[in-house]
Formats: structure tokens, C-alpha cells, sequence
């Protein structure tokens, strides 16, 4: 089934659903993820796409979980038009389940960080910060967004991964009151959230997304303005790795070519890139300004 998200309004109430399943078992295959590490990954990739919602088709976002569990370091890149991919420091990191049989994101997380950082059409981009609350994702962003965008709002994540490890469902939502937001559609938005199901529950059932916004706002004027679709992909290309390996310099890439070979292989998406000596000699003649061929520069 295609991952997708809806953009919505109820009322004076902004909403965004998504169904990250399988961009979230890609990002498992490719990266060989532990139970763990799957789960946290695929709730930061669903809250950055969540975020990247809001933005334009050309703008993105990176969000960026600094923790001092045994997970490390967790970076997810959004973009606005629908496209994510994301890695963990340490992937094959694992836990025992919890007490109440499950994964327990929060403390493989641990303590730290959470940076946000915008990528719009404004010259410089913006970083927003706030410490993590628990580790579990999706209270840290909501955290971020009332400490950081004085934004008041509710997030929730959730993946759930069968007995063979593979993703079963994975997905999300961001609701958030609009300035013309009653006290009466805040106080039923509420009510609602307290009854709403796990998320990954609800993700099982078909158009899970629909049947969440719907959950959501029962008793509200729920009114779905758009769907797009959502895929795990990574903006590495040859070509990009060639201009990075140039930037290194002659000398630096004259020591590579007396190894023989070199292997690059992309954080995000696991894809590899490799150069023997003679491609290598022909990067550092266009280093040291020798080569003729065409520009090798990023798009």
C-alpha cells in the first residue's frame, strides 16, 4: 500500500495524517535495523514529514535527536514534497520491552536534545532547539513546537513491527488550533484525543489515516483538503559524491588513489559508491584544475 498523508481543517482546527508503513520498513531493510532502532526511526521520519507538511514543495526539514541512550544520534530530512530519509548511529542498538510489553524507545533514546532546523526560501536556515522530554518522539516534538514556535499542539507517532521484524504499521498525526479556533471545537478536540486508540492501531485498519483524522474530530466539521504520497528517498547521486571527493584536493585524493580503490557509502540510504584508481586520478586532475570534462557541481 502507498504511504500518504492528508492535509485537513475542522473548523478553526488545522490536522495532518500520514501512513509511513513502508517507508519505514525501507528504512529498515536498508539500514538492517534492530526492533528498536526501527520504531525510533520511523517515528522521527513520520513526525519530520508531519513538520515538512507545513512547508513548501521545494523546502525542507531536518530533525535531529541528540540522546545519550544506546542509540546515539537519530537525523531524519523531510522534504515538502513528500519525500524522507533519515539514519540512526547505532542501528543494531537493542532493548528488552518494557513492563508493558513494548518497545522502549524512550530509554534507548535516553537524555538530550532535539533540534529542528528549516530549510526554506529565507537565505539562512533556522535551528530551533528544546531538551527532550522522555525520548519517545513524539512528545519531544510537541514539546519543541510549544517551547521553540510558541505553537500549542498535539503529535503522536507510533510503529508497530511484527514477529519476523518487518514493519506491520507505522504512521502519525499533527493537530493544532488555529488563532479562529472556538473554546468549544479545542474542548471536543480534547475529549477526542483522551479517547483516541494507540495510533498503530488504528493504522492497521484500511485508510488508516482517514479513520484517524475522522477519531480525531468526531463531532467536528472534518473537511480533507488534499493527499499526498509520502516515500523513503535519498538525493545522493554519483555525481555528488564525485564534487564532495573533488573538494578533498589533489593531495588528498592522490593518497586514495595509491590504495587502489575507495567505497563511499551514503549515511541515509546505505547506497555505496565505489572508485577505483582510475577514476580517482581523473577526480584529481579536476582538482588540481588538469580536467576537462563538465561540471561536476550539485544541481
Amino acid at each position: 500500500m502507498t504511504d500518504y498523508l492528508l492535509r485537513a481543517t475542522a473548523g478553526g482546527i488545522r490536522l495532518f495524517a500520514a501512513v509511513t508503513t513502508g517507508l519505514t520498513e525501507e528504512a529498515r531493510r536498508r539500514h538492517q535495523l534492530s526492533p528498536l532502532a526501527t520504531a525510533a526511526l520511523g517515528r522521527l521520519m513520520t513526525g519530520g514529514l508531519l513538520l515538512a507538511a507545513k512547508l513548501k514543495t521545494n523546502e525542507a526539514i531536518t530533525v535531529r535527536v541528540q540522546g545519550d541512550g544506546p542509540l546515539g544520534e537519530l537525523v531524519a530530512d523531510a522534504y515538502g514534497n513528500g519525500m524522507v530519509r533519515g539514519y540512526v548511529t547505532h542501528p543494531l542498538a537493542d532493548l528488552p520491552l518494557n513492563e508493558q510489553g513494548k518497545l522502549p524507545v524512550g530509554a534507548g533514546v535516553g537524555q538530550g536534545q532535539l533540534f529542528v532546523t528549516r530549510f526554506t526560501n529565507l537565505k539562512q536556515p533556522f535551528t530551533g532547539t528544546s531538551p527532550l522530554v522522555s525520548g519517545e518522539i513524539a512528545e519531544d516534538i510537541t514539546e519543541y513546537l510549544y517551547i521553540s514556535e510558541q505553537t500549542p499542539s498535539s503529535v503522536a507517532l507510533g510503529v508497530r513491527i511484527q514477529t519476523d521484524l518487518q514493519v506491520e504499521a507505522a504512521g502519525g498525526f499533527f493537530v493544532e488550533p488555529m488563532p479562529e479556533a472556538t473554546d468549544e471545537e479545542i474542548s471536543k478536540l480534547e475529549e477526542n484525543l483522551r479517547k483516541l486508540p494507540p495510533v498503530s492501531t488504528v493504522l492497521l485498519q484500511e485508510e488508516g489515516a482517514e479513520k484517524l483524522l475522522q477519531a480525531l474530530t468526531e463531532g467536528l466539521p472534518l473537511k480533507i483538503h488534499d493527499r499526498q504520497e509520502l516515500q523513503f528517498s535519498c538525493p545522493c547521486s554519483r555525481e555528488k559524491v564525485e564534487a564532495m571527493l573533488i573538494s578533498l584536493g589533489p593531495e588528498e585524493l592522490a593518497s586514495m588513489e595509491q590504495e587502489g580503490k575507495t567505497e563511499i557509502v551514503c549515511h541515509f540510504c546505505t547506497e555505496k559508491y565505489s572508485f577505483d584508481s582510475k577514476a580517482l586520478a581523473e577526480l584529481r586532475l579536476e582538482a588540481a584544475g588538469e580536467g576537462h570534462g563538465e561540471d561536476r557541481g550539485e544541481d
